[in-house]
């Protein structure tokens, strides 16, 4: 069984292996994080926390029984009553709708728990495979958009709609 947790700080060492080893598969896909993103990796972890307590952004993990990260799921940039979500499986999970799980969660999580209205998420062109769970778990296309240099695809959900 698979749980969504809200990131804390002591997910750290966990979340840090969990990028490591993903890292080659997830650059087919999407742009890298860099070397400079592992090598102050703590640094960056506890200014997520920090985000996370100023309330602008809501960072949850994917694990799975054995307390292995399976996925990340996070909601940012939140400001009135909507909020950007991203999201990354690693390659063992890949294609066994893990994906799709964890967006549900995360957004039952959006209307539920912070009572967001909206939610919007860019998928890189490149990136099938997210934009096909986007579109299992009831985002629609609304255009085209730019993301650290790579054409995406913007994708919206009205939270006040039934979820799939």
């Amino acid at each position: 069984m698979l749980r969504l947790e809200r990131l804390a700080e002591g997910h750290s060492a966990e979340l840090l292996r969990f990028e490591t080893e993903n890292r080659a598969f997830f650059a087919r896909s999407v742009r890298d994080r860099g070397d400079e993103y592992f090598a102050r990796f703590d640094e960056r972890h506890a200014a997520l926390l920090e985000e996370q307590r100023a309330g602008v952004c809501h960072f949850h993990v994917l694990v799975g029984e054995d307390g292995r990260v399976v996925g990340r799921f996070n909601l940012f940039d939140v400001a009135d009553g909507t909020a950007e979500l991203g999201f990354r499986v690693g390659e063992a999970s890949a294609g066994r709708g893990v994906a799709k799980q964890g967006v549900r969660l995360v957004i039952a999580l959006a209307r539920d728990s912070y009572g967001l209205e909206r939610l919007t998420a860019d998928a890189e062109v490149r990136n099938g495979a997210s934009r096909a769970v986007l579109r299992a778990t009831g985002f629609v296309e609304v255009g085209d958009a730019v993301r650290s240099g790579q054409p995406c695809i913007r994708h919206e959900l009205d939270l006040s709609a039934p979820l799939l």
